[in-house]
């Protein structure tokens, strides 16, 4: 068993600002967790105002990542996994699913909020035979996350990189859509992107509504919500799994009688 967690020997724990809500720390007060301040819990009380069933569409797209997790492990062979924007720890983490299939699957976690760096270090260790580490990182420096990462991940074999209810906080002036061309173009042939994003084609009204008051809250952190042609356009030039980009109780569902609908896209495709 080995679980490492890059950060400076001695180095003071990460400083956190606990008077502006954010993403991460919502995300987990929406799916019952405990990681989370009043700001956070504001926000996240607002959107239960306006969408009661978002704790239901929070649960729906961990069952997502879990479903495809089984499916990379269980059918393609990957026991690599880059998640960026990993969120606090919860239930059902990316290592716990991976490692149940593949032991010794090797995982690297990235995040740039202080509270998830600092229960990475005291959760997320691995099974036997695998390792697990964590890469404190901006999605947008794919430089530094591809530089650490390389410490845990073999690059010469299949990489499944997951983008999971992250890629909305990258504004189009940041252009979100070539950070995932630089990651992927770094990813040998069998390597699979896992990628999920808010919708503003479902539920439209609302959702716009819903995303101007989130981001008169987040400060910096703001959200852009997106279509599904330019969710689509995230992978261009792989090759996408059945049933394609659907939202995400729709992608190889456990229910496929269930019609929830979840106000996000979502989609699995591997390298050629």
């Amino acid at each position: 068993m080995r679980s490492s967690s890059p950060g400076r020997e001695g180095a003071p724990p990460p400083r956190l600002d606990t008077g502006v809500a954010h993403s991460a720390r919502v995300w987990n007060y929406l799916l019952g967790g405990k990681d989370n301040f009043v700001t956070d819990r504001g926000v996240g009380d607002m959107i239960l105002q306006m969408f009661p069933d978002i704790a239901h569409i929070a649960r729906v797209q961990r069952r997502f990542l879990a479903r495809a997790i089984r499916y990379l492990a269980g059918e393609t062979g990957i026991w690599q996994f880059l998640d960026i924007g990993t969120g606090l720890p919860t239930a059902d983490n990316t290592h716990q699913i991976a490692q149940q299939i593949a032991p010794q699957s090797r995982i690297v976690y990235v995040d740039s909020d202080p509270l998830v760096l600092v229960h990475a270090r005291a959760l997320l260790t691995s099974a036997p035979g695998g390792v697990t580490s964590y890469v404190e990182a901006d999605v947008r420096d794919t430089e530094e996350i591809l530089k650490s990462a390389a410490q845990t991940l073999d690059f010469s074999q299949p990489v499944a990189v997951m983008l999971l209810i992250v890629l909305h906080l990258i504004p189009d002036a940041d252009d979100p859509h070539g950070i995932v061309t630089r990651l992927v173009d770094s990813l040998p042939p069998g390597s699979h992107l896992v990628l999920s994003h808010p919708a503003n084609d479902v539920r439209p009204v609302a959702m716009a509504e819903m995303a101007r008051r989130v981001n008169a809250r987040l400060g910096p952190a703001r959200g852009t919500m997106r279509d599904r042609a330019a969710i689509t356009r995230f992978f261009d030039g792989l090759v996408l799994a059945e049933p394609g980009v659907v939202q995400p109780q729709q992608w190889r569902p456990a229910d496929p009688a269930s019609t929830t609908e979840v106000t996000a896209w979502c989609g699995v495709a591997g390298k050629l």
